[in-house]
């Protein structure tokens, strides 16, 4: 019987008959996390100090209870079976806090452009205000032409009045009349 009449094809992959588990990442995550930030505090290490010295003087000390003899041997094998965990764990937790960081830069890097176009909207807008204030006219403009005018007015009368001859003022009045 050939592979084509079995129904499986040689260049098809076979489907996965093996047990899976459904992890959920972020559960797993959120415990390595927990352990890894345990691991590295002052609190685990004396911990962890006062169980080795402990282990040491009951293998020293009593005779009928030495369950670990001089070399150790059981407690080198739990630091390495603690060392095969920690490690990856401790990796885990840093991957998670390099995602954490990589989700929150670019946020920044997002915020800071959003920023940089507000703040350029802005400088627009605030050149505009400017350009149309300076083309409005203001109280002290007002104020400086109309003392311009009213210094020219008088001017002009002066030498208006310079110019005429005293007697023309009465002539002027009588005309009228």
């Amino acid at each position: 019987m050939s592979a084509e009449q079995s129904g499986r094809r040689l260049d098809t992959p076979r489907p996965n008959r093996r047990l899976s588990f459904n992890l959920d990442s972020d559960v797993i995550g959120v415990y390595a996390e927990r352990i890894a930030r345990f691991l590295g505090t002052g609190r685990y290490l004396a911990i962890q100090t006062v169980i080795v010295i402990v282990w040491v003087a009951l293998n020293l000390i009593a005779v009928s209870w030495r369950w670990d003899p001089y070399p150790f041997i059981l407690l080198n094998l739990a630091f390495s079976t603690q060392a095969a965990y920690a490690a990856p764990l401790i990796l885990l937790a840093q991957n998670r806090q390099e995602n954490r960081d990589k989700v929150a830069l670019d946020e920044d890097r997002m915020r800071a452009a959003q920023t940089k176009a507000d703040t350029e909207f802005l400088a627009r807008e605030l050149a505009a205000v400017r350009l149309a204030v300076g083309d409005t006219v203001t109280r002290d403009y007002l104020r400086k032409e109309f003392d311009d005018l009213l210094t020219e007015l008088t001017d002009r009368l002066r030498v208006n009045d310079l110019d005429r001859p005293v007697g023309d003022d009465d002539d002027e009045v009588t005309r009228t009349s």
